[in-house]
């Protein structure tokens, strides 16, 4: 029996640093995607795989001038505002040298150079009621703890994220603990949970669980995140080089305090999919 045209999509398989997406371009065919839809695209053995699933869409007319739309879907089918590794891999399949990207949570501009690309994140937020939390604290230096993980610092760049240093993030029961912060009442959008290790002064080494995608190799915006935490805190320059499990990211807050994160992506595969099958 042939399959429905309408029903196969075309999709790109990229990654930054091995957070992986499964991309659909949906800025001249429009692509509706319920949670269980995603969930079961997202799946690495039932499904195509992916730690978030992107769709393109067409830029919305509200005079931003955006080249393109990203809407950004976790594997556990929740969508989110934003995620940094997914936009240089859109920014990179526009494929201009300067890509204005609307997202939920803001318009990000992003600028491309042999296989790299380079995206001003934004201004941090630190305000209790800006991450969010659910009840009123300083960010700076949290007074709670889960245990030996403790007086942590909390960012939102277009998702909310805690950030704890740690001594050694190889040490740190992240697969266990990452699950039971992220869900804890204090956060009620739930959060991303990171443990970072200062090198030195320009240097970090960075673990994340991702909300509704768990351990990642790789995680954007939870570099800007801690950067921007351990400038606040006094314990980094402003230009961080940030280790992750799957490689390294270039971060720069700037004098306007902008986060500006650098890194490679690539293309694993493209191929085609029925969705129907994912219904």
């Amino acid at each position: 029996m042939s399959t429905p045209s309408s029903t196969l999509r075309s999709f790109v398989k990229m990654h930054g640093l091995g957070n992986d997406f499964v991309i659909f371009d949906a800025r001249e065919q429009p692509l509706a995607l319920t949670t269980d839809m995603v969930r079961r695209l997202s799946h690495r053995q039932t499904g195509i795989g992916c730690d978030q699933l992107i769709v393109m869409e067409a830029a919305p007319d509200d005079g931003s001038k955006a080249d393109v739309f990203m809407r950004i879907y976790n594997a556990d089918g929740s969508e989110v505002a934003a995620c940094g590794n997914a936009t240089r891999c859109v920014a990179s399949l526009v494929g201009r040298e300067a890509v204005r990207i609307r997202t939920k949570a803001d318009l990000l501009t992003a600028s491309l150079e042999a296989g790299t690309a380079t995206v001003d994140m934004g201004v941090p937020r630190f305000d209790w009621q800006d991450i969010p939390l659910s009840m009123p604290m300083d960010t700076l230096t949290m007074p709670v703890g889960w245990e030996l993980l403790g007086a942590p610092s909390a960012a939102n760049v277009g998702n909310p994220h805690v950030i704890f240093f740690v001594e050694d993030v190889t040490k740190v029961d992240l697969a266990r603990l990452g699950p039971l912060i992220e869900r804890d009442p204090l956060f009620p959008e739930r959060v991303n949970v990171n443990v970072a290790q200062i090198v030195d002064r320009n240097e970090l080494k960075l673990r994340v669980w991702e909300r509704g995608a768990g351990l990642t190799l790789s995680c954007g915006t939870g570099a800007c995140a801690t950067v921007a935490a351990a400038v606040r805190r006094r314990l980094t320059e402003r230009r961080v080089t940030v280790h992750l499990p799957g490689g390294v990211l270039n971060i720069e807050i700037t004098g306007a305090n902008r986060i500006l994160m650098g890194g490679p992506v690539a293309t694993a595969f493209t191929g085609t999919v029925d969705l129907a099958a994912y219904v």
